[in-house]
């Protein structure tokens, strides 16, 4: 999980024990409903009236995902941490990290310039996270 930017020794350890197997997870949209990180909904008949998160889920791995998602303020690039950390993974891996990078970043301008405020914008970069690191956790086996 290290291989994505904002993911540290500390985040992928609290992810890895609070969430465990994230192959137990059929989508990476389950996996984000329980980190609570979707939208609450109400509705009545045919009105649909959509909230803040609904904060239901595990409260220590989304904190350390909402932490680690505040380093996406800055423009996607391989830093030395990160070209340290992406030796020796398998070429999937890398992939989805460089993707994960590039696409996080840019909806953070891009939810930014729309005039959302940080936390707001964090939490949506939050989300995405989980659903990368659920596709990370798809292509690794477990060490057992």
């Amino acid at each position: 999980y290290q291989a994505l930017r904002g993911v540290s020794f500390i985040v992928a350890v609290t992810f890895v024990s609070e969430v465990g197997d994230v192959r137990r997870f059929d989508s990476p949209r389950q996996l984000m409903a329980f980190l609570g990180l979707v939208p609450s909904e109400r509705s009545t008949g045919e009105t649909v009236k959509r909230g803040g998160l609904t904060l239901a889920g595990n409260r220590r791995a989304r904190r350390v995902l909402v932490e680690g998602a505040w380093s996406y303020r800055y423009p996607a690039r391989v830093t030395e941490t990160i070209r340290i950390r992406l030796e020796g993974l398998p070429k999937t891996v890398r992939e989805i990290a460089w993707k994960a990078q590039t696409r996080l970043c840019a909806r953070y301008r891009r939810l930014t310039a729309c005039g959302k405020k940080g936390p707001i914008v964090v939490a949506a970069i939050a989300r995405e996270m989980a659903a990368f690191l659920w596709a990370i956790g798809h292509q690794v086996e477990p060490v057992r």
